[in-house]
């Protein structure tokens, strides 16, 4: 039987205050439904009886499942990829801006088939990346030459030995989110900054899909932060929350996803236009925007 966990208390504040949202269905691995939980009290939102580390590994296993197996399989994924390099330049010019360095020590962690780390030992960081998939460090290997690190070397990392960490898209990910946010505070100098983009699930076109909001991706997505929720779990751990920035790009790319998950006709079309709404309502408010980069420091 497969190993699930459920949280009788919000793994945030720790109130007994959870109610449940709503089920989604896993769309890219089983078909499976997972319930999408909250806490009254600090509004933290999470899926409960989700998998645990042994068995959460079979979730991932699927061709369609883009970060792990770089498929440019349908338009979808060919706009993904199309995306994805502008992107890369843009994390990029973005984290040279926050630092002001041209070459410091940057690391990657869950970095997927590491584009990023990539690009930025291009432009002369020392860079490190850090990867829990044996088959996305393995297409690193063969299609950057780029050697990804496995999870456990984490711990061989030495204290503020870094002046970058970044996550896209992986604290959503995260099992053990306290030892994840506990690892940062130790290895970041103290001038450096941990920079985190998550989905947000208080952005429009959440709001709009609901259940079939293709960035709630049970069960891979343990959790879903909006600004206020992640910035408590940094504040919990020393940081504070400096600057945040909107990923403009992602609500066209799940909005898509989302009406495919409904089975809408003409899904594509429909998705690019509720993206186009989600991009004019992010520009007049942050919080509305599909993915959200979230800049911490440590706390002095």
């Amino acid at each position: 039987m497969t190993s699930t966990i459920e949280y009788k208390v919000c793994p945030l504040c720790g109130s007994n205050t959870i109610i449940q949202r709503f089920a989604c269905k896993d769309m890219f691995a089983t078909g499976e439904e997972f319930g999408i939980a909250e806490c009254k009290e600090c509004g933290f939102v999470f899926t409960q009886k989700h998998p645990d580390e042994k068995v959460i590994y079979r979730y991932y296993e699927s061709p369609k499942y883009i970060s792990h197996s770089n498929t440019n399989r349908g338009l979808t994924n060919k706009v993904y990829h199309m995306v994805r390099r502008i992107m890369l330049r843009n994390k990029r010019r973005l984290v040279e801006k926050l630092t002001l360095l041209k070459n410091g020590k940057l690391l990657d962690y869950g970095a997927g088939t590491c584009y990023f780390a990539h690009t930025m030992q291009e432009a002369g960081w020392d860079v490190a990346a850090i990867e829990k998939s044996d088959a996305a460090r393995e297409l690193a290997k063969k299609e950057l030459g780029f050697d990804a690190l496995p999870e456990k070397a984490l711990a061989d990392i030495k204290e503020k030995e870094m002046d970058v960490v970044t996550m896209w898209h992986v604290m959503e990910h995260i099992q053990d989110l306290d030892h994840m946010w506990k690892e940062l505070y130790r290895i970041l100098d103290d001038t450096g900054i941990a920079v985190i983009a998550v989905p947000n699930c208080s952005s429009y076109d959440a709001k709009r899909y609901k259940e079939h909001w293709a960035a709630y991706d049970v069960p891979r997505h343990l959790w879903h932060f909006k600004a206020s929720t992640i910035m408590r779990w940094g504040e919990k751990h020393g940081f504070i929350l400096e600057r945040q920035y909107t990923m403009p790009f992602d609500g066209f790319y799940i909005s898509i996803l989302s009406e495919q998950y409904k089975g809408s006709r003409f899904a594509t079309i429909k998705g690019l236009w509720n993206g186009l709404k989600g991009w004019i309502a992010q520009s007049k408010r942050r919080s509305a925007s599909s993915s959200i980069i979230f800049v911490f420091r440590k706390r002095r």
